[in-house]
């Protein structure tokens, strides 16, 4: 659970991942809304505090989801949520599914994504995982290969509906 004992892990010189505390709210919440790609509507505006942080409560209670963030020099560059999902197909096989992965802006190019990605894929292995899973938006085609980079294959079409 986000609120865990993980301790932090470091990546490269200074890049460090850690479970998000709810501190970390706000410049989680940053992050998203400054994302012009994302579509999501997420925004700082103080009124919308109470729908974030009750997201991190939710997230923070379940025992197969966890809430990261990224930082290098102590400031905080990046997140990613992972949830860990059994599935009756694949003889009850594990996945780990990697979501909102989110580099501030002004720090991409820096290893800090690779950092997130490899960190997940290391906690998927841990965990007993056969695979890392995410999804990206079509539209981020820079994102894609990035991805593939990593070792990712496009292999499904996905499906969404608005509720």
């Amino acid at each position: 659970m986000a609120g865990s004992g993980e301790t932090a892990e470091q990546f490269g010189e200074a890049i460090a991942i850690r479970i998000a505390r709810r501190e970390d709210v706000p410049a989680i919440v940053a992050l998203f809304a400054a994302d012009v790609l994302g579509g999501h509507g997420d925004t700082t505006d103080p009124d919308a505090l109470a729908d974030y942080l009750a997201a991190f409560d939710r997230i923070s209670a379940s025992p197969q989801d966890r809430l990261y963030v990224a930082e290098l020099d102590g400031e905080m560059v990046g997140t990613f949520q992972t949830t860990l999902m059994v599935s009756m197909s694949g003889r009850g096989a594990a996945s780990l599914n990697v979501e909102a992965v989110q580099t501030r802006a002004d720090m991409r190019g820096r290893g800090i994504g690779e950092a997130m990605i490899r960190f997940a894929i290391a906690k998927a292995l841990e965990a007993g995982a056969t695979k890392v899973q995410l999804t990206s938006n079509l539209v981020r085609t820079d994102a894609h290969r990035f991805y593939r980079r990593l070792g990712f294959a496009q292999s499904h079409a996905g499906f969404k509906m608005k509720l």
